[in-house]
């Protein structure tokens, strides 16, 4: 019933978000995650209020320090939690979303299995090889999964 009402004002709601967002905020933040498991699948979601496959990932907070809210992205979304530190992928600007949009990306070298929190958020997640992937995965997530698999210069932008 969340997941479904959250589907019915998405388009109504994201808009209005993002306007308060360019006037209270100089600048937005982003934090994802790559998770790859033994066999070098990544993990992707899919949000219950937006189609495609992301990512896990969402916003920094006020306060809040990228790695911790990718960490927490990671837990909410995907349920797993990262072992030791993450490493920095890439930094991307993220212009067509909002003038002032940043995501930073960070790659996940262990983890384990963990509760998710993610509240109705998440209507599917599951690790997919490069050569599987579902339909419907973003064009910014498929340009990071090509820097990665394939080795493409990492773009300055999202």
């Amino acid at each position: 019933m969340r997941a479904s009402l959250r589907h019915r004002f998405e388009p109504i709601a994201t808009p209005l978000y993002r306007a308060y967002w360019r006037f209270s905020r100089a600048m937005t933040l982003g934090a994802r995650v790559i998770a790859l498991d033994e066999v070098q699948r990544v993990m992707l979601v899919r949000h219950a209020y937006k189609p495609g496959w992301y990512l896990p990932g969402g916003g920094i907070e006020a306060l809040e320090v990228a790695e911790e809210a990718a960490r927490r992205e990671l837990a909410e979304e995907a349920g797993i939690a990262a072992q030791g530190r993450l490493a920095l992928f890439g930094f991307y600007a993220n212009h067509a979303n909002f003038k002032n949009d940043h995501v930073v990306v960070f790659k996940a070298n262990a983890f384990s299995p963990c509760p998710t929190d993610s509240a109705g958020e998440i209507d599917g997640r599951d690790f997919f090889a490069y050569d599987a992937l579902p339909d419907g995965v973003t064009p910014g997530t498929l340009r990071r999964l090509g820097e990665l698999y394939e080795g493409k210069p990492i773009s300055p932008t999202w």
